[in-house]
């Protein structure tokens, strides 16, 4: 997976490529135990913050994305591209990486 830090105030996704915050994981267990970095696991849960304007078909009509901005997402592991903007951690996928709507 690639990193990448960018200094931008806004990035607009192309095609059917979505933006995810990713969202910090709890960093203690539910006994207590407070978990070093190196123990943690990689969070799958982001918010959309930029949506692309989606796919064509085969007639080139536009196929609207399912995730609107603000929508809480599970995404693959090891899915995108990680981006670092203005110091926050981001997620750049595709659509088909998205397994499901939070709610």
């Amino acid at each position: 997976m690639a990193s990448l830090t960018v200094q931008a105030s806004a990035l607009k996704p192309l095609g059917d490529r979505i933006l995810i915050k990713i969202v910090a994981k709890e960093e203690k267990t539910s006994g207590g135990i407070f978990l070093p970095d190196t123990a943690k696991e990689k969070s799958q849960i982001g918010e959309v913050t930029a949506v692309g304007v989606g796919t064509r078909n085969s007639k080139g009509d536009r196929i609207a994305l399912e995730v609107k901005v603000g929508d809480k997402v599970l995404y693959s592991k090891y899915s995108g591209n990680e981006i670092k903007v203005d110091g926050s951690d981001y997620l750049l996928v595709v659509e088909k990486d998205i397994l499901a709507i939070v709610e």
